[in-house]
């Protein structure tokens, strides 16, 4: 089992720099990534508003959230080594991201018109996603399918709305869930490892937090991205040299979904496999 989390760990920071060099390193990734943030401008006019009140109350949320259920978790069930290793990583994700973003040189200039500083990775994407990952990490194999889930989608809804807004390209985002895997993977498996009596199934059936219907539509939502990256591709393809369209955004908010909710159902199986595996004589 440890060795799942070690393989994940590494393809999480092998990814992370594959990001990096693509779209910050060469002129092809850089024109994807400006285009897609260009094009957001002719959607953000409906939902900006929105968009900027859910980012401005983005932290707040995401603190609370957290420290709510962990804190209730922790009283209520006492697994206080566990609700301080998920907190200690998330803070360790959010200081990563920080550092990686000052230690970045600034984007090179690859005859793309673009900002020079560096944004990768999205502090405010790093923030929900790593709130979200330690919640996930408290709570007991029933409710990690429900939790996978409903802080999959926060982190995609948080990624979503810096590009909306303009913030941040889908770069950042991606880089961001890349780094909280990077950082809460080796937690969860500390997790794991001191919490062995309550992360197994308790085998009074199927609870409907543990229901399969939370994989499956984290599956369902990253198909549909999926389809809807390879509609956007076709568009840029066939609209090469013309006017932009909002090819590229979509084509960017595609690839923020499918790597969310692709983070989500991995790390929901990864979990219950161990479940499993402890329950079994």
């Amino acid at each position: 089992m440890g060795f799942l989390f070690v393989l994940s760990t590494l393809a999480c920071m092998a990814a992370f720099v594959a990001t990096y060099y693509f779209f910050v390193r060469t002129t092809t990734g850089q024109y994807i990534d400006e285009s897609a943030l260009v094009e957001a401008a002719t959607i953000n006019g409906p939902t900006e508003r929105a968009t900027t009140q859910f980012l401005d109350w983005l932290p707040v949320i995401s603190v609370a959230i957290a420290a709510v259920v962990v804190l209730f978790v922790t009283i209520m069930r006492r697994r206080w080594k566990s609700a301080g290793i998920a907190v200690a990583a998330c803070v360790a994700a959010n200081l990563a991201t920080q550092l990686l973003k000052d230690w970045f040189p600034n984007r090179p200039f690859r005859g793309v018109q673009t900002i020079e500083l560096n944004s990768l990775p999205s502090g405010h994407t790093t923030l929900a996603a790593s709130a979200a990952a330690a919640v996930f990490l408290v709570v007991s194999p029933r409710w990690r399918p429900l939790a996978g889930f409903l802080g999959g989608t926060f982190a995609v809804a948080a990624g979503v709305s810096t590009l909306i807004n303009q913030w941040h390209r889908p770069a950042d985002v991606v880089a961001a869930f890349l780094v909280v895997g990077a950082v809460m993977l080796p937690a969860g498996w500390l997790v794991l490892r001191t919490g062995k009596r309550w992360n197994v199934e308790d085998g009074r059936g199927e609870h409907w937090a543990s229901s399969r219907v939370w994989l499956s539509l984290s599956t369902l939502a990253g198909v549909v991205a999926a389809a809807l990256a390879v509609y956007s591709l076709i568009g840029i393809a066939s609209d090469f040299g013309q006017e932009s369209t909002t090819n590229y955004f979509w084509a960017g908010v595609s690839l923020i979904v499918i790597t969310g909710y692709l983070a989500t159902v991995a790390a929901t199986w990864l979990f219950g496999l161990n479940a499993r595996r402890r329950q079994s004589p």
